[in-house]
This record gives C-alpha cells, sequence and structure tokens, in this order.
C-alpha cells in the first residue's frame, strides 16, 4: 500500500477560514494565513486552499490570500475556486500553488481540464466534485437551467445514478451522475479527484464509503475523501474501506478536536502507511 497523506482544507469566505454542515451555515474558523503556518508546523502532509465563494459570485481567486498562504508553507498547496480558464490555472500557479482544483468551471468547459494537463502537466490538475446523494423517494434536487458542453447522453442521470454533481459550492445541480463524471474527467486527463459528499460534509459522521469505493473502483487515479471526518476511525475507514489514497479534513482540526499528530499515529498503529 502506498502512503497516505492527511490534508487539511481551508474553506476561504471573504478571506476567512469557514466550516459549516452540507456547505451551509458557515461559521468562523481563523485566519488562512496562520492556519497554513500552524498545520504546516503540524506535520500535514498537503494543504487544500478553496475559494469558496468565487464561482458563484462571478470573481477571481483571492490570490494575495494565495499568495500569503503559499509563503507560510512547505508542503504542497492546492487552490480553487474561480478558476475558469488555463490562464487562470497558470496564474495561480505562479501565485505560490502547487496544484490547481477545479469545479464549477469543469462542469461548463470540460476541455478546460484536457488543455490545462496538457500544458502544466496532469499532476497539477485536481478536479474537484461536490455529489449529493439522490434520494429515490423524492425529487427535492435542485435544477439548472443552465447548458453546459457535457454530453447529456453520456453523463446525464439516470433511475440507476446515486450522486448528482452540484457546482457553484453546492449551489446548483447539474443533471450529472457523479460516477460517470469522474471517470469521464480522469480520462480527460484529471491528476486527482477531491470528491466531497455534500450528505456528509460537516456532520461529522464519517465519508460516504460508498461513493469512495465505487469510484476508486472505475478510476486509476489518486482519490481525495473529503466530507464527513468526525473521528480517526473515519480517516481509517476511508482509507481501508473506502480505499482512497488521501483524507481531507476540516472540523476535526479547526477546532481543535485531533491534532494533525494523533491523527497520524492512529492511523499508522490501523496498520496504514503515513509519512512521518
Amino acid at each position: 500500500m502506498l502512503t497516505k497523506r492527511i490534508i487539511p482544507c481551508l474553506d476561504v469566505d471573504q478571506g476567512k477560514v469557514v466550516k459549516g454542515v452540507n456547505f451551509v451555515n458557515l461559521r468562523n474558523a481563523g485566519d488562512p494565513v496562520e492556519l497554513a503556518s500552524f498545520y504546516n508546523k503540524e506535520g500535514a502532509d498537503e494543504l487544500v486552499f478553496l475559494d469558496i465563494t468565487a464561482s458563484s459570485e462571478g470573481r477571481e481567486t483571492m490570490l494575495n490570500v494565495v499568495k500569503s498562504v503559499s509563503e507560510q508553507v512547505f508542503i504542497p498547496l492546492t487552490v480553487g475556486g474561480g478558476i475558469r480558464s488555463a490562464g487562470d490555472v497558470r496564474i495561480t500557479l505562479e501565485s505560490g500553488a502547487d496544484k490547481v482544483s477545479i469545479n464549477t468551471a469543469a462542469v461548463s468547459n470540460p476541455n478546460l481540464i484536457k488543455e490545462s494537463a496538457e500544458h502544466f502537466g496532469n499532476q497539477c490538475i485536481v478536479v474537484a466534485v461536490d455529489a449529493r446523494r439522490i434520494d429515490k423517494n423524492k425529487d427535492d434536487r435542485r435544477r439548472s437551467n443552465k447548458k453546459t458542453s457535457v454530453t447529456p447522453s453520456e453523463l446525464a442521470i439516470s433511475e440507476y445514478t446515486k450522486w448528482e454533481v452540484f457546482i457553484y459550492g453546492g449551489r446548483e445541480a447539474t443533471g450529472i451522475d457523479a460516477l460517470k463524471w469522474m471517470k469521464y474527467v480522469s480520462e480527460l486527463g484529471a491528476g486527482e479527484l477531491l470528491v466531497t459528499s455534500m450528505d456528509s460534509d460537516g456532520v461529522q459522521g464519517g465519508y460516504d464509503i460508498q461513493l469512495l469505493s465505487e469510484i476508486s473502483n472505475i478510476v486509476s487515479i489518486p482519490v481525495i475523501a473529503s466530507g464527513g471526518a468526525g473521528t480517526l476511525d473515519h480517516l481509517c475507514e476511508a482509507i481501508l474501506d473506502g480505499n482512497a489514497d488521501a483524507v481531507l479534513a476540516a472540523s476535526i482540526f479547526h477546532f481543535g478536536t485531533y491534532r494533525i499528530k494523533e491523527a497520524k499515529k492512529h492511523m499508522s498503529d490501523r496498520g496504514i502507511p503515513i509519512r512521518p
């Protein structure tokens, strides 16, 4: 088994790190630069910085904050939010990011994944997917009136779909089957998948193991588990049962429930190879 990674996530809104439940009811979790420095010293393997309202507000990523964060960390930094073009990818990488996370723009223009991977290398391109489980008993999904360039017949949800892709920070449904979409973007050149269960996000009841397991079985690129970490055992389950390559967490680290070194020891004790 390859070495697994622990990745704290900084969801940033208006210059502050925030954390909510199921993508709503956000509360302040601190200053991004201070937290980045803290996690770097704590021994995090990587760090993810997501400007969670950039796409929905139609603005660019806060590059000044990205630059300040990158100056505080000596571990790989992934930045996402408001990335719309290969030019945005370039500027973000030049601002200090090691990888760029693309979510909403990837749905609007899947060719952006291929173009960016070919130009910058697929190791720089992370496709983030916010997936919500479909309730077969009711149709309460927020439908999008916007057309995307994705071919509906290939990726559209069907009676067999279990999870649907959402964009704009979880505010808008796409009508796209999440599993089909993730396989598709992996073939386009994505280097990693950042898979967030909207149902589990912030609840701290555990990751969506079924979602992780099913996607890990159909793609050959690394899968980062996101949404639901509440205990150290949850981190282990995402890897041992969900076959994830890395675990992303926010609440349990931001609010002091656990330290990075505690998580690494616990995972190592469970037989999971972890970087010192």
